[in-house]
């Protein structure tokens, strides 16, 4: 037995640790050290790791664990608060950078006798769809101006965000293969809903009964590992969806549950930090090749990280606005929803497995992550030095008074 795959994970963990702790030291978040980690360990620069079936299998995992740990984080009270308000800015700010992502691919890549490039540029625009907002809820706490309305109003539009992603990138996943047809291609989709329907209500009620039986017992959390396992095997090997679709929504079944979920929470977040979230970022690193840059993959990496930046403000800022925001609020929001972080990544990697993104497209994409995620602090910063009734936080009374639709 070949025991180097020891080797392997030190040298990924020890990398990922340090680079995470020096981004942190600047006010970024890890998974930007992680990345770069994995950029130094891979054929980019060092070539120490390559990919090889156990890491492949072992960064599958730890997706899965963040798309059910991002199923448990999201708050449903949030968008009670934020009602339609953050259901439009949601919509439009997906529409927006899914049009600009499809037109930057078509630019640089039109292939006509390519029979799955109009899907191969779609699925880059999926990508610029993502929004992650752990380093602007992180400088929003630090401006005093988290629990704004517009800092409620980002919050809500991000949740509603990932699950418009999810339901795109599932909608699409089931178009790579040619010989199915779309009526099949929806069909499909809808029974998955409605199987989601069922188990959600079956399981809800069981893990509750758990939860006022058990309270905080590490079986519980072992029960809801599992049960994020079987939705993923289930959404991939009965209903052709991506498996960490069935991991975000077996995340959001038991996201109410609010014992319960900061426990399995919890646990979650040390068997992910502890080994397979640095082995995920790490390996999108080792699989990005930099050697190979052409001026034209140089000129895509640009357009790309300028459309990802400019799509979100302009996507989520028209949407504030048709809510009734201020011009100035409304931009706020947009550069709130600027950053992609480890969403885009985990749709890029769903992506290279259905043969939706070329292996040459991984350097402007992981690029276009980073500098977004670098980018995004100093927008907020810069651009809400202006005090505003909707940036300025409100007291708990107020909060609770707000109406369910409240967007100024």
């Amino acid at each position: 037995m070949d025991y180097t795959f020891l080797l392997t994970l030190a040298i990924i963990l020890l990398f990922t640790k340090i680079l995470g702790l020096t981004s942190e030291r600047v006010h970024m978040p890890q998974v930007v050290g992680a990345l770069i980690a994995g950029l130094l360990l891979g054929p980019s620069c060092l070539n120490i790791v390559g990919e090889t079936d156990f890491l492949m299998k072992t960064a599958e995992l730890g997706v899965i664990i963040l798309m059910f740990m991002a199923g448990l984080d999201t708050d449903l009270s949030e968008l009670k608060k934020t009602g339609v308000a953050s259901f439009v800015i949601a919509l439009i700010g997906v529409i927006v950078p899914l049009v600009g992502g499809l037109g930057c691919y078509l630019l640089f890549d039109n292939d006509a006798s390519d029979p799955q490039n109009m899907l191969k540029a779609i699925f880059i625009g999926v990508v610029l769809t993502a929004t992650s907002v752990s380093i602007t809820v992180e400088t929003l706490r630090e401006m005093g101006k988290l629990k704004s309305r517009v800092g409620t109003a980002i919050l809500g539009a991000a949740v509603i965000d990932d699950i418009l992603g999810i339901i795109v990138l599932t909608v699409l996943t089931g178009f790579t293969d040619p010989s199915v047809k779309p009526l099949m291609v929806f069909g499909r989709i809808g029974l998955f809903f409605i199987f989601l329907g069922v188990v959600g209500f079956v399981m809800y009620k069981a893990f509750s009964k758990m939860d006022r039986m058990w309270g905080k017992r590490r079986r519980i959390a072992i029960y809801s590992l599992a049960f994020c396992f079987l939705m993923s095997y289930v959404a991939e090997r009965f209903f052709g969806i991506a498996d960490i679709t069935g991991a975000y929504f077996a995340g959001l079944i038991l996201c109410n549950i609010s014992e319960t979920r900061e426990y399995i929470n919890k646990k979650m977040t040390v068997l992910g930090y502890m080994l397979f979230s640095p082995l995920f970022f790490a390996s999108i690193g080792i699989k990005t090749d930099l050697t190979g840059l052409t001026s034209t993959i140089v000129l895509f990496a640009i357009a790309l990280t300028a459309t990802a930046i400019l799509s979100k403000i302009i996507g989520c800022g028209l949407g504030a606005r048709v809510m009734g925001f201020q011009t100035y609020d409304a931009f706020s929001i947009g550069l709130g929803m600027v950053s992609r972080g480890e969403v885009a990544l985990i749709v890029a990697q769903k992506g290279s497995q259905a043969g939706l993104i070329d292996p040459h497209l991984f350097p402007p994409i992981v690029l276009m992550v980073i500098v977004t995620t670098l980018i995004t602090p100093i927008l907020l910063k810069v651009g809400m030095k202006r005090e505003t009734p909707a940036n300025t936080e409100f007291s708990p009374q107020e909060a609770e008074n707000m109406p369910k639709t409240s967007h100024i």
